[in-house]
This record gives C-alpha cells, structure tokens and sequence, in this order.
C-alpha cells in the first residue's frame, strides 16, 4: 500500500502562484508514475500532469507553460508549481501514484489517490 498526502492548497488572486506538494508513503518502490488530476465542482476530474520516476513529465494543454511538476524521489515527494493562476483553475487537486511509469492521463492506470487540497482563485 501506498498512503499520498496532498498539502499547499489555499486561496490566491488571479495571477498568482501556489505550490503543492505530495508526501508519500509506504509501499514506495513500488510506485514509479506519478501525477496530478483536479476536479472543480460539478465537473468530471481533470488531467493536469504526470512525471516518471526517471523526471520524464507530460502535460494537459490547459496548463502547459503555467505548471510546473517535479518529484524529489529522495524525499518521496511530488511537487506541482502553480503559476499564472486563473479563476477556472479553482478545484480541489489530487496527487496519484501509479506501477506503470507512463499512466500520463490514464486515470484507471493510477493505483493509489491522496485526499485532496482544495485551490481557490479568486479576487
């Protein structure tokens, strides 16, 4: 088993920035892609990013060149840079782990899911 805590969330202007992060636990060498989805109200959960065990990242188009995502495999944490944020960005965002190393936006492929932070644009 693997346990995924997401942290960083909160409320920012648009424009802004966040960073959230994602601690793993567990089962660690068992996992190799990671990733993050969102999901706003009413709305189906969202591809964002997915990076490899190797750094090897895939992006969806909405936030190509705004998000960064990142993985410190060392620590077994997964990072997710928020910049430019706009108010359509505002979801409660999840962090992912996988066996495969490239699930990319294949949400069935992931095995373990965190909680959730909830991110909040608006002015």
């Amino acid at each position: 088993q693997v346990h995924l805590v997401e942290s960083g969330g909160g409320s920012v202007q648009p424009g802004g920035s966040l960073r959230l992060s994602c601690a793993a636990s567990g089962n660690i060498d068992s996992i190799d892609g990671m990733a993050w989805y969102r999901q706003a109200p009413g709305k189906q959960r969202e591809y964002i990013a997915a990076i490899t065990k190797s750094g090897v990242t895939n992006y969806a188009d909405s936030v190509q060149g705004r998000f960064t995502i990142s993985r410190d495999n060392a620590k077994n944490m997964l990072y997710l840079q928020m910049n430019s944020l706009k108010s359509e960005d505002t979801a409660v965002y999840y962090c992912a782990a996988s066996q495969l190393s490239e699930a990319w936006g294949y949400s069935y492929a992931y095995d373990y899911w965190g909680q959730g932070t909830q991110v909040t644009v608006s002015s």
